[in-house]
């Protein structure tokens, strides 16, 4: 049976789990009694089954439906508004943002069939990924994708770091094409991602702010 960790979890998913083991397997030595082996050793446990559950990549069943935009992450909607300005479209686009807590699958997915057509890597800040703002000065990564079905229209997926994460990771590269609800990276320990699209009068949007969401699985928008 696969365990479904992601592989790009790796190397935490290797120095955590052993630097908690091997400090858990010191503790009996310095315990004076079992009530204090158990206080000294229950919070590395959780801490333990924290990082891998992390790091967990459960196995989804992605719905086909061309005329659908699947959420690129697991998390909550926090804001949904039509950008008219410093768009990364360069024209009016709807952003939908989703915040990622630290007990969120972090995995992120393409939202429909694409080919990306630019990866561009953006140094910034550390500030919380709840805020709309920090998709404009966190450090991020934008994908800009082109859909290969009708409409035949370029959307962005933006990864985001938030206050305690300091690492994007981003598996996918100009000229590449992703199926819709294909993993493409993930952002480590606690995040952002939007999804920006042409605005338009030819789709609806099936979510509102709040909404929690799976990516690969939750349609955010479907076209008329």
């Amino acid at each position: 049976m696969r365990i479904p960790l992601t592989k790009y979890g790796l190397p935490q998913l290797i120095f955590f789990p052993a630097m908690l083991i091997a400090i858990m397997s010191l503790c009996p030595f310095f315990a004076l009694s079992t009530t204090a082996l158990i206080i000294l050793e229950l919070p590395l446990a959780v801490i333990l089954i924290w990082i891998l559950s992390f790091f967990r990549d459960p196995k989804r069943d992605i719905p086909i439906n061309s005329k659908l935009l699947l959420a690129p992450a697991d998390g909550k909607i926090t804001d949904i508004e039509t950008i008219q300005e410093n768009s990364p479209l360069d024209r009016p686009a709807l952003r939908i943002g989703i915040f990622l807590s630290i007990f969120n699958v972090h995995i992120n997915r393409a939202p429909c069939n694409v080919k990306i057509e630019k990866i561009s890597y953006k140094k910034g800040s550390f500030k919380n990924a709840a805020n709309p703002n920090a998709g404009q000065v966190n450090e991020s990564n934008d994908l800009l994708m082109l859909r290969t079905e009708n409409p035949n229209q370029k959307i962005l997926v933006r990864q985001i770091s938030g206050a305690i994460a300091r690492r994007i990771v981003c598996k996918a590269a100009p000229g590449q094409n992703l199926t819709g609800g294909q993993k493409f990276g993930m952002i480590k320990f606690g995040s952002r991602t939007e999804l920006y699209v042409p605005a338009s009068k030819n789709f609806e949007t099936l979510v509102k702010k709040g909404d929690k969401v799976k990516a690969g699985l939750t349609p955010l928008i479907k076209y008329r």
